[in-house]
């Protein structure tokens, strides 16, 4: 059951990094191009209105962008986003006065947005601790969230009750301080045990929703290694799969997903960059095979040493229950494997 206890009226700015592709177009061009913005003359009218803002300045609709450029712009400032505490069940594996370590389900949202005012992490986290109990480093429409992990992402996930504590967490993100790993199913034979996947990624200039791999003036460092759990044949319907933990050393947007399709082996299921074609081979899978299963940092003021191993949920343990016939056995790395 949900219930509101709580409202905090906020307004939500949007960000848009100027590609290589949109460079030297005028501002409400590009705005009129996102996607979320009905037509050229709005992109006008939120211009002219104060509500766009170019490397945090104020600008013109006549401004010609550079790449690299940042837009920051709000959507519906007349309509500002209510954030709702919500009583929604949260998997709470550590708390303190400090932070929360949990365990996000499928289909579990992040925090709001448009299209998505309600039913999200932040407004779970509203409800458990209140508003004025979570760190705000991320923003206000933002509270408790230290990093993010996709929709249709699993597993764990860090949040902050402290600015002091989230500024410390996102530092040790930052520096690799804090050791993240996710457990991905991929389509095909990988050979080698280890590999490193170093490829700058872009927003895509067409589907706005995609990211992709590409050196331009606006691409984002971006660099992860993973290492082979689990091999298994190729049966009729594919040509096998591959099970891997993955490390992160960047934090970037969809990053192993996009990583994994660049490679060739996207991940089982994922609607976005997998094989959507072949629906035989996602092994009964409505969302990408990908969970965060570890988790290991300082606590920022303790000093103790906290690590944490999340189990597949069920659907994921379901899809490779489907190809246990084929195991072609595990790897010795394949014991840190959760039971």
């Amino acid at each position: 059951m949900q219930s509101a206890i709580l409202r905090k009226t906020i307004t939500l700015w949007h960000e848009h990094v100027i590609s290589a592709t949109e460079q030297g177009k005028r501002l409400d061009v590009i705005l009129a191009e996102l996607g979320d913005i009905p037509s050229r003359s709005f992109a006008v009218r939120l211009i002219e209105q104060g509500d766009v803002t170019l490397n945090n300045q104020p600008t013109t609709k006549k401004h010609i962008a550079l790449a690299g450029d940042t837009i920051s712009y709000r959507i519906k400032p007349d309509q500002p986003l209510e954030l709702i505490a919500e009583h929604i069940p949260l998997d709470i594996r550590f708390e303190d006065d400090s932070l929360i370590v949990l365990s996000k389900q499928v289909d579990l949202v992040c925090h709001p947005s448009y299209g998505h005012e309600t039913g999200t992490l932040v407004n779970a986290l509203i409800a458990h601790c209140g508003y004025d109990n979570l760190a705000k480093l991320q923003g206000d429409d933002r509270p408790g969230i230290v990093h993010r992990l996709d929709k249709d992402t699993s597993g764990l996930m860090l949040v902050a009750k402290t600015d002091d504590v989230g500024l410390i967490l996102q530092d040790e993100i930052r520096t690799k301080a804090i050791d993240r790993r996710y457990l991905a199913l991929v389509h095909g034979y990988i050979a080698p045990d280890t590999g490193l996947i170093d490829a700058p990624i872009v927003r895509g200039g067409v589907d706005r929703q995609r990211m992709v791999i590409g050196d331009t003036a606006s691409s984002r460092p971006s660099v992860t290694t993973f290492e082979v759990f689990e091999r298994f044949e190729a049966g009729r319907f594919d040509n096998g799969y591959t099970l891997i933990e993955c490390k992160l050393f960047t934090g970037r947007t969809h990053q192993i997903r996009v990583h994994l399709d660049y490679i060739g082996h996207p991940c089982v299921g994922d609607p976005l960059y997998g094989q959507t074609n072949r629906p035989k081979a996602q092994l009964g899978l409505t969302r990408q095979f990908l969970h965060s299963y570890r988790l290991e940092f300082t606590h920022p003021k303790t000093g103790n040493n906290l690590l944490f191993i999340d189990p597949l949920p069920s659907d994921l343990e379901e899809a490779l229950g489907r190809i246990e016939g084929e195991s072609m056995g595990h790897t010795e790395a394949a014991s840190r494997l959760p039971s």
